[in-house]
């Protein structure tokens, strides 16, 4: 089958979440019959009707989100994404069982015929990028949990979809969350800082340009798509000290000052203090800034560039957009 099907039907799991909501908008505006399946209520407002509650770990309740539906494609988004989780890999079920139970649905559910698992960049060290699919390396029970959920995947052998697994890079834009939204929100009101004398390559992914690739994905070739594993991101690497200057001269800030890096160093080891007496979130850690300082801008994303060809947004249009949408959420100024 290639993706093109007149009769599409898309289930989104996650669709509360920050891209499950900009891909459901975008099906929205094409008249593409979607409907999304979560644990929490929707984000955006419009979405209610379109939403069945549901918890990854609920099976029953998961697969009666299929039955209603009955979707052609699954693009699965749901999962616990954050880095809290120091301790018990159990704390990240949603990423192991729930998708053992999206894999189950998936195979007890005819009408489906693709489904897009999604993972992460952190199935191995922030910046390095294994040369074959099936070696992993996570440093975070995140991105072990991610790791095993892949293998999961790929050791299946009920489903008759054909499935590829794509690992998203650091996505921003309208609808995100923490800690890029705090990114633009601390530009907007001239607290944002350059650090040290020198910049590291980053890449970096607009939400709208991962939507096309999505969507481009569950339209391509089955050779290029079933039990494939692709990165999801930006093909051009920025620096963010380029990215916030952008930023504020749009919205006409204070110039933006750059930071000794030897203050910061000690701010980061105030913060690694912090969180070893239990404070849990600083501002600023020494896991943060090596993560900042990490050269991410070798993501291989040539075969994936093949399928979509060029992207919706340049970096200017998305920046505006995501303005636009914090000034409409009383954001920004």
């Amino acid at each position: 089958m290639s993706g093109n099907d007149t009769a599409q039907r898309v289930l989104v799991t996650g669709g509360s979440g920050f891209i499950g909501t900009n891909l459901i908008e975008a099906y929205l505006r094409d008249s593409v019959a979607v409907a999304s399946t979560d644990a929490k209520p929707p984000r955006h407002p419009d979405h209610g009707g379109l939403h069945t509650q549901a918890d990854l770990l609920d099976y029953p309740a998961l697969k009666r989100a299929f039955d209603e539906f009955s979707p052609t494609q699954v693009v699965h988004l749901a999962a616990r994404t954050d880095l809290f989780e120091k301790n018990d890999i159990a704390g990240y079920a949603a990423n192991t069982t729930g998708t053992e139970n999206v894999v189950r649905a998936v195979a007890e559910t005819a009408s489906v015929k693709r489904c897009i698992f999604t993972s992460t960049k952190l199935v191995c060290k922030n910046g390095y990028y294994p040369s074959a699919p099936d070696e992993y390396g996570p440093v975070t029970l995140y991105g072990e949990s991610k790791a095993l959920s892949e293998k999961i995947i790929k050791q299946d052998t009920s489903m008759s979809a054909e499935w590829c697994i794509v690992r998203p890079g650091s996505i921003w834009g309208p609808w995100f969350e923490a800690p890029y939204r705090d990114f633009f929100v601390t530009v907007s009101r001239g607290r944002y800082f350059n650090i040290g004398s020198t910049d590291t390559p980053k890449i970096f992914g607009y939400v709208g340009n991962v939507v096309h690739q999505l969507r481009s994905l569950l339209a391509a070739p089955a050779a290029d798509f079933h039990r494939q594993v692709y990165y999801l991101s930006d093909y051009e690497s920025i620096l963010i000290s380029n990215w916030a200057e952008l930023i504020r001269g749009k919205l006409d800030g204070p110039r933006i000052r750059r930071i000794p890096e030897f203050v910061v160093r000690v701010a980061a080891f105030g913060g690694d203090c912090l969180k070893a007496v239990g404070y849990g979130h600083p501002p600023i850690s020494s896991f943060r800034l090596n993560n900042m300082r990490t050269d991410t801008s070798g993501m291989p994303l040539d075969r994936l560039q093949g399928i979509t060809g060029p992207l919706p947004f340049t970096l200017e249009q998305a920046c505006d957009e995501t303005i636009a949408w914090l000034r409409e959420q009383k954001l920004i100024a």
